[in-house]
């Protein structure tokens, strides 16, 4: 049985588009107790609102944060990471006001995190690794997390039940050879049918842009779900 409302309907809504939502990355400052931390909590927070200030007046969709500079990145959960996301969300939610759409990523996989952080910030959406299907990434093995993740978010009831959840699938920085018999579009129907509220689709690193048959494969196999481009997306390859 289908969901109602569908994926896509429901991203048209939340970011008021009816074609393309541009989703401007805040990347946080190494946080504390990661190898490259060397600001206090206090400036690392100001920075990430400064670079809410620039997308809020530029007047973009929606804005992701993410812990992009705690590498190398750890599967293991870390209180401290995600104490100092949640204050540094609050302060983007306050920058940009109560209606922007605003999610939040926390690496690696740290995705319960995640929906936790985004709850308690009044955010909207994650960006989920590991979603559907086990993959080797830079940082260590990432299982499948669709059925833990989903129950975990019903067990928070009203708290968490309107954080969306979009999903990286055939993720970049990682090995994907443990499923090289499952193609890209059956990887997408496959975490459609897990529920997934958007998918997310790459390069093979961060700044590469995804191929075009990766696109319009998974286009074209769940037309149902928003496709959101999650590396190398440029003034010049936007069209």
């Amino acid at each position: 049985m289908a969901r109602v409302p569908a994926p896509l309907a429901s991203f048209r809504k939340l970011f008021g588009v009816t074609r393309c939502a541009v989703i401007g990355m805040i990347h946080v400052q190494a946080l504390p107790g990661s190898p490259l931390n060397a600001s206090s909590i206090n400036d690392i927070v100001a920075d990430a609102v400064e670079q809410a200030h620039i997308y809020r007046d530029s007047e973009v969709d929606g804005v992701l944060v993410e812990n992009m500079n705690d590498v190398p990145y750890t599967l293991r959960e870390s209180p401290e990471v995600t104490a100092s996301m949640v204050r540094i969300c609050q302060s983007v939610r306050e920058t940009v006001g109560p209606t922007l759409p605003c999610g939040v990523q926390i690496l690696a996989a740290q995705n319960r995190a995640a929906c936790a952080v985004a709850a308690a910030s009044n955010f909207n959406f994650i960006r989920v690794e590991g979603f559907v299907f086990g993959h080797i990434a830079d940082e260590g093995e990432v299982n499948a997390c669709a059925g833990e993740l989903l129950r975990y978010r019903k067990s928070l009831g009203s708290f968490a039940e309107n954080v969306a959840i979009f999903c990286d699938i055939k993720k970049k920085h990682s090995a994907h050879a443990i499923t090289g018999d499952v193609s890209i579009a059956d990887t997408a129907r496959n975490a459609d049918l897990f529920m997934a509220d958007g998918l997310i689709v790459t390069g093979n690193a961060t700044g590469l842009e995804p191929s075009e048959s990766d696109i319009e494969e998974v286009a074209s196999a769940v037309p149902q779900q928003p496709l959101i481009l999650g590396s190398g997306v440029t003034s010049d390859n936007v069209r």
